[in-house]
């Protein structure tokens, strides 16, 4: 299937609600860089908290990519505001510092398979465990981000050591993709509706204020988010893609 028939399809999946969605158990979402749980998973997590269910955020690389020609924030310094952007986003989702864990693989070269792989797998299941968690949400795996990829390949391999969890694959730049890309069958899943927490989604972006403002002021070729990007993933559905076992 083409890419913008794919999304397309994803913007006309059933609308569920939390229990439907997650039938049991807490959740834990896996971001492949700060700031994708909030984007692509923060009306989740926060339906989820007002429901009372437990989550655990894991992300998985250090964030260093984004200004890598700024002086005023090198890479140790990047990576500590991107980790203290994140704890303030995901406390505005209703989430406590110790429900996130910071793997710190390198922004850019996240690996799919190997050691490091494998390591960040077993923090996946840890995760999984420590919320009884009965899905595991991560980025889709056509997102064109290598990262994005890998987190999703990531995943894969803690499944094996999670029987009985379900999987949701979520879109974040997959959006950008040119139309004719070849991205697999049509979807399966839901749209959860979120319109109660945009608000507060809304807010949890925009606590990422180095990807999203003018806060690093020294490197002109770092990065942005445009504004339409964020419009269109804060919008009233989140869309979570299910992957067969």
């Amino acid at each position: 299937m083409r890419a913008d028939a794919f999304l397309a399809a994803s913007d006309a999946l059933p609308v569920a609600d939390l229990a439907t969605l997650v039938e049991r158990g807490g959740l834990v979402v896996v971001a492949p860089h700060p700031d994708d749980e909030s984007l692509g998973c923060g009306g989740l997590i926060a339906a989820a908290r007002a429901a009372g269910r437990p989550v655990h955020l894991v992300v998985v690389s250090d964030g260093c990519g984004s200004h890598t020609h700024s002086r005023l924030y090198p890479p140790a310094a990047l990576r500590t505001l991107r980790e203290a952007e994140t704890r303030r986003a995901v406390s505005i989702l209703g989430l406590a510092a110790e429900d996130v864990t910071f793997l710190r693989l390198p922004d850019a070269h996240v690996p799919s398979d190997g050691p490091e792989a494998e390591a960040a797998a077993h923090a996946v299941v840890q995760a999984a465990a420590r919320c009884g968690a009965g899905a595991v949400f991560v980025t889709w795996r056509h997102d064109p981000h290598c990262d994005h990829k890998a987190a999703a390949a990531i995943v894969g391999l803690a499944r094996r050591q999670m029987p009985g969890v379900v999987v949701y694959e979520y879109p974040v730049w997959g959006w950008t993709l040119p139309p004719d890309t070849e991205v697999g069958p049509a979807p399966e899943g839901q749209r959860l509706d979120v319109s109660a927490h945009r608000e507060t989604k809304t807010r949890a972006v925009a606590a990422h204020a180095s990807q999203t403002t003018d806060l690093i002021s020294d490197d002109p070729q770092g990065f942005r988010l445009e504004p339409a990007m964020i419009a269109r993933l804060c919008g009233p559905y989140e869309r979570f893609v299910r992957i067969p076992a």
